[in-house]
């Protein structure tokens, strides 16, 4: 299969691809992290600042890679945690100056970026980033990309494609990364590589991936030896603080001013030019969090701050949340999502190719951004992938609620009742109680002739189900929906609700209305076409 061109949709895929890529070696990459802070957090860093990347660069409908490279780097910058991800934001904004200069040379749309451009922008994001770190330290992401730069170069000097130049300098960064150990005394002591570093590579590793359809197989990287501990960077208690902020309207002088400052205070200080409009992405880590706040005044004027109290290990970010509490409802069809998300929900859709995976339901929570998340599952995961999805989560400082939804008309009534300014304990059982509280069931189309305990079915007649019996065999969908409401506003009830599936006729809710407004006074019907598959309908009693 030959390799793809990288143009501005394989470099948004490459963004999404590479936070697919991160979240299955941010645990590795964290118990690597000893440098600067033993505080496990560098994978998750770089994990949360290339999805605030990929999150600016998704909404583009553009052809023009300058463009996307251009919006990669601006997220970054916006959304950058810690110092990893600061750096992150620098090997973007590379990208995003060599294509925009490329653009302007041509006068026009920059349709991709070949093997000599994808090469200098690595170079530039090494100058990059060793400005933004004022010093830089051999053994550190730094002197990995730096590898890989000098590796692309001379793999694009030698006409190679820009698969092969990916290819060739993440090959360089393997070997550089090995060495990294050799080169500072605290990832020999620890017996690790530089976490950043790693990332580096998962990110290269991801580019690959994009542009040929398949990344090479990398070993874990893990500590060596038996000690699982971490080890300090340095003697004495770390900072207790981790600072960082956008800073507007800042000179020259007043950033070489700032970063004297920032360094009396604390270490880890880096500074990250946005490129473009003037801003810097400021980050420290220090135990004078106000004072570090109070030296950006001084420069400048500092925004979106962040003010993170270091872990010391585990890998648990505890701030830099887009919002405090969010509903991730998992659902299947089009007309679900807009339901859902109408009602101020995230979703996760239902793969019709594959089940929801602990890995898809990680990834639909990192997407969404919140400090705490109360998850609807709808009856569409697994029990053993929700709990694995959520307890991956809750170890990365997301305090997340399973929900009991088994229906999508369950999440439905337990989304009517949520309530954000509620405590999140009361919030997640006022949830619990309502999904409790709304009885459901199903119709189906039989497929086949069979014996149920509802007696012989042929294909093409409806089956009412709940509790996964067969309890209603009727001639057809309409009747078998109206028998199973029947059954369920025995035990009383005043809202139905009808979610149809794919291909169900409207028709159907509309009989199914008249069939409660003749039968049963007093209780109202609201009926959606979900476009779900598998079941006919979904229907609910509240």
């Amino acid at each position: 299969m030959s390799a793809r061109r990288l143009d501005a949709s394989a470099l948004s895929e490459w963004a999404h691809t590479a936070v697919d890529h991160l979240i299955g070696r941010t645990d590795e990459i964290n118990r690597l992290n000893v440098f600067p802070v033993a505080d496990a957090d560098t994978g998750t860093n770089m994990l949360f600042t290339m999805r605030a990347a990929g999150a600016r660069a998704e909404s583009l409908q553009t052809t023009d890679v300058a463009q996307v490279a251009a919006a990669l780097a601006e997220g970054a910058l916006q959304g950058a945690r810690g110092n990893s991800g600061v750096i992150l934001s620098q090997i973007l904004r590379g990208l995003a100056d060599v294509a925009g200069g490329a653009a302007e040379q041509r006068e026009g749309v920059l349709a991709d970026l070949d093997g000599p451009l994808l090469a200098s922008s690595l170079r530039h994001a090494v100058v990059l980033a060793e400005a933004s770190v004022g010093e830089s330290v051999p053994g550190t992401i730094v002197s990995v990309l730096a590898a890989a730069a000098g590796a692309a170069e001379g793999s694009a000097d030698d006409g190679a494609d820009v698969a092969e130049v990916v290819a060739t300098a993440a090959d360089a960064a393997v070997v550089a990364l090995e060495k990294t150990t050799e080169q500072l005394d605290v990832l020999a002591e620890a017996g690790v590589v530089d976490a950043g570093g790693r990332g580096l590579l998962v990110l290269l590793d991801a580019l690959t991936a994009t542009l040929t359809g398949h990344a090479p197989h990398r070993s874990t990287y893990e500590r060596a030896g038996l000690d699982p501990s971490p080890v300090e960077a340095a003697a004495g208690a770390p900072p207790r603080f981790e600072v960082m902020y956008v800073l507007d309207g800042c000179d020259h002088a007043g950033l070489e001013a700032l970063r004297t400052r920032l360094e009396q205070l604390g270490d880890s200080v880096t500074i990250a030019a946005s490129g473009t409009d003037g801003r810097y992405s400021v980050h420290v880590h220090t135990d004078d969090a106000g004072a570090a706040v109070e030296a950006g005044l001084g420069a400048g004027g500092p925004s979106r701050i962040q003010i993170t109290a270091l872990t010391g290990g585990g890998g648990r970010p505890s701030g830099g949340w887009t919002r405090d509490r969010a509903v991730l409802a998992v659902v299947d069809g089009d007309g679900a999502a807009s339901l859902f998300e109408g009602e101020g929900a995230h979703v996760l859709r239902q793969d019709a190719d594959a089940a929801i995976s602990a890995n898809h339901l990680l990834r639909a929570l990192v997407d969404a951004g919140a400090a705490q998340i109360l998850v609807l599952p709808n009856g569409y995961v697994a029990a053993e992938e929700l709990v694995a999805g959520c307890t991956a989560a809750i170890g990365w400082g997301i305090d997340v609620v399973p929900v009991p939804a088994g229906s999508m008309v369950q999440g439905l009534a337990a989304l009517a009742v949520h309530d954000v300014t509620r405590q999140a304990v009361d919030d997640g059982y006022t949830m619990a109680r309502a999904a409790a509280g709304a009885r459901h069931g199903s119709v189906r189309v039989a497929e086949e002739k069979a014996l149920t305990w509802a007696g012989s079915c042929r294909p093409g007649d409806g089956l009412a189900i709940s509790g996964d019996e067969v309890l209603i065999v009727a001639r057809d969908v309409t009747a078998a929906g109206a028998g199973l409401i029947d059954l369920l506003l025995g035990a009383g009830g005043e809202l139905v609700t009808v979610l149809t599936g794919d291909g169900v006729d409207p028709e159907v809710g509309a009989a199914l209305r008249e069939h409660v407004h003749r039968h049963h006074l007093g209780a109202e019907l609201v009926t959606y076409h979900t476009g779900h598959r598998g079941d006919a309908l979904l229907i609910g009693v509240e």
